[in-house]
């Protein structure tokens, strides 16, 4: 299953960014388990987006954790919004990732 999440910041841009290597830290370990297909931050800076991809099975739930485990989450730093998404245009390039 493949989902988008919307983050969202919930504290000034100078605070967000003193937790922002630890998260980036974060999301090379989701990209490295092949859960995070792209990420970055929206323009102007209010948050961001990651494109991600989880089992079918227990997806609720790995989405969940995806959130819980982000230092941005722990930080109060910003929230997420987890969409689950079903491509249709481009699914195959997406599953060839």
């Amino acid at each position: 299953m493949y989902a988008l999440a919307i983050l969202r910041y919930r504290k000034p841009l100078e605070e967000v960014l003193k937790v922002t290597d630890e998260h980036r830290a974060y999301l090379r370990t989701l990209k490295e388990r092949g859960l995070l297909l792209a990420s970055g931050p929206f323009e102007p800076r209010s948050g961001g987006g990651l494109l991600l991809r989880v089992p079918d099975e227990g997806a609720a739930a790995a989405l969940d954790a995806i959130r819980d485990g982000d230092p941005f989450t722990r930080t109060g730093c910003a929230q997420y919004e987890l969409l689950p998404w079903m491509p249709v245009i481009g699914k195959d390039g997406l599953d060839a990732l």
